[in-house]
Parts: structure tokens; C-alpha cells; sequence
């Protein structure tokens, strides 16, 4: 039999990483950063020029490609929205990448989705509800095993639920009052910069750095981003009552104690007769989303049927 690759792809807005599986040799990852600003062409040509070197170096070809997207897609894999990169709003997103990767099955779906199943798998727990925190809020739900509320209905926007009436925050979809205008990893960010009160913008190290030392503007620019995911936590578990709850991504990873502020504000939510949330680390970590990308590839290459069928990806925690 030919050996071939499997492709694992996922699209952030502030970087692109990869990974390819192929039979017989060692999972290869890689990644490369967006430029600033929203040129649409110039990222596809970036993007263009990064895959033809992965599909170069590849041992063998690549047959099956899972791409994991913060963007809204409509079904035929067309940006609808995008907030972070606005200029791909209207881009055929899978007729863009089904050039750049020829004779492989591409399939977009939507990160949050792909990285609660990950999640699920590597938890071997069916009723998962993930929120990842990055320089967005994504998120998803997996109950008995499958994506809900499922492909054809779109996929499971938590970042988006209103935690806050009174609109003090602007979410950068452009609607007030979202969980990711208070705990994405961009509005923490800019909270910190604005309560420690100087010109420079506070960076992400720089973040964990007075973090870590208990400097107050940085615990309460982190502390309010962990109240408001408290609150999507209470709200989604009125709903779901899911086994647990992961967090994960890549800025709340490294932020030691991230997740037993939120855990504290979520007890404090706790309704009188009913226990606490359950809340845990991603397993994978930052690669969550990629994680699900593979699972979606490797469905892809075993022929028809869901990312849950498909076997967990290689070299990644179970």
C-alpha cells in the first residue's frame, strides 16, 4: 500500500501551525506568524508559500487536510465573518485552500468545535464543555460523543455569550457586553495596560512576569477576564450539565492559577442546591485546536463519516 500524510491545520489570528502525520516516519509540526495588518492577498500568499514547503518536505503525499478556523464559514467554506482579520470576510476559504494543497480532501470547521472533541478524546469523557482562551475566546460542546449542536447548525459560539448587560466592554465582533470583549487574551491585555497606567503597551510576558509577582494591576486585569468566563462556566452548565469543564489556549496556559480564579469566581456563582462546576486543564494544552484538526484529517483519509470516528492523533496526550 502507498504511504501518505495527513494534514492537521490550525488558522489563529496571530499564527498558522501545522502538523503532518505520515505512515512510518515522526508527526513534523511547524508554524509561522501572521504579518501585521489585513491584507488579504499578502496572508494568502504567506500562507500559500508556507504550505508548498510543508508539501515539499513531506515524506509522502499528502491525501487528507483538517483545518480548524475561528472565522464563521457558511457551508460551502466562504468567510462570513471574521472580526481579527475582517479583509477575508467573503474569501472562498476552501476552494483557497484546496488549490494550495491539490489532490488532498480539505474540510474546515470551527476551532472551538474541533478542540472540544480533542479535549473529549484525550479525557475519554463524552459530555465536555471547552473554552480556549487565545487572542479570542473560543469554545465547543461535545455531548455523547458528538459536536453540539452539530455541523449543520453551526457551530457552538461560548465566547459570544453576553455576560454583562450594561455593554461596558466592546467585543471585537462589534456587539457589547460578549465574554471575549473581558477574557480574551487581547482585552486582558488591554485592561492591564490601561490600569497599570503608562503609554507602552503591557505585552503578554510582561503580563505573566507581574502576574506571577501579585502586581495589582495585573491580578485585576486578569481577575475580571476570570469572572466573566466564570459566568459563561455557570450559564453553559445550566444548559449542558456536562461531566466537565476544560479550559485551555494558549494565553491561559501560561498564566500559573488561571483556572483556580476562574474555579474560585465559579463556587461563588454556585446555585444553592447544586454543586460547583467541575473545571480542568486542557490535556493538550495550546494544541487543541490542532489536535482536533487531526482528528478531522485522519477522518477525512479513512473515507465517510464524523472526527469522532477517527483515531486520536499521533504523538499527542491521551
Amino acid at each position: 500500500m502507498m504511504s501518505s500524510s495527513c494534514l492537521g491545520m490550525d488558522v489563529g489570528g496571530t499564527k498558522v501551525a501545522i502538523r503532518l502525520e505520515s505512515d512510518g516516519a515522526q508527526p513534523y509540526e511547524t508554524a509561522f506568524r501572521w504579518r501585521d495588518g489585513d491584507d488579504v492577498r499578502a496572508d494568502l500568499r504567506a500562507l500559500a508559500a508556507f504550505l508548498d514547503g510543508v508539501r515539499r518536505n513531506a515524506p509522502a503525499p499528502i491525501v487528507a487536510a483538517g483545518v480548524a478556523v475561528p472565522a464563521t464559514l457558511d457551508r460551502s467554506g466562504r468567510v462570513t465573518a471574521w472580526p481579527n482579520r475582517p479583509g477575508w470576510t467573503g474569501l472562498d476559504l476552501h476552494a483557497e485552500l484546496s488549490r494550495m494543497l491539490p489532490g488532498a480532501a480539505v474540510e474546515c470547521a470551527d476551532d472551538g468545535d474541533l478542540a472540544a472533541l480533542a479535549e473529549a478524546r484525550a479525557a475519554g469523557c463524552e459530555d465536555v464543555v471547552y473554552l480556549g482562551i487565545g487572542t479570542g475566546v473560543g469554545g465547543g460542546v461535545v455531548l455523547g460523543g458528538e459536536p453540539a449542536p452539530g455541523p449543520r447548525r453551526g457551530s457552538c459560539e461560548l465566547g459570544h455569550l453576553i455576560v454583562d448587560r450594561s455593554g461596558a466592554a466592546r467585543c471585537d465582533c462589534g456587539r457589547q457586553g460578549c465574554v471575549q470583549a473581558f477574557a480574551s487574551g487581547r482585552a486582558i491585555l488591554r485592561r492591564a495596560t490601561r490600569l497599570r497606567g503608562e503609554e507602552d503597551p503591557v505585552g503578554y510576558g510582561e503580563l505573566v512576569e507581574a502576574w506571577r509577582d501579585r502586581r495589582s494591576w495585573a491580578v485585576l486585569a486578569v481577575d475580571e477576564g476570570c469572572a466573566a468566563l466564570a459566568a459563561a462556566v455557570t450559564g453553559a452548565n445550566e444548559l449542558f450539565r456536562p461531566s466537565v469543564f476544560i479550559i485551555g489556549g494558549g494565553f491561559a496556559e501560561g498564566l500559573p492559577g488561571f483556572i483556580q480564579a476562574v474555579e474560585c469566581h465559579t463556587r461563588r456563582l454556585a446555585r444553592a442546591g447544586h454543586p460547583a462546576p467541575r473545571i480542568r486543564p486542557a490535556r493538550l494544552g495550546a494544541l487543541s485546536s490542532l489536535g482536533g484538526a487531526m482528528l478531522l484529517a485522519h477522518s477525512l483519509a479513512a473515507g465517510p463519516g464524523s472526527p469522532a470516528s477517527a483515531p486520536a492523533p499521533a504523538g499527542l496526550p491521551h
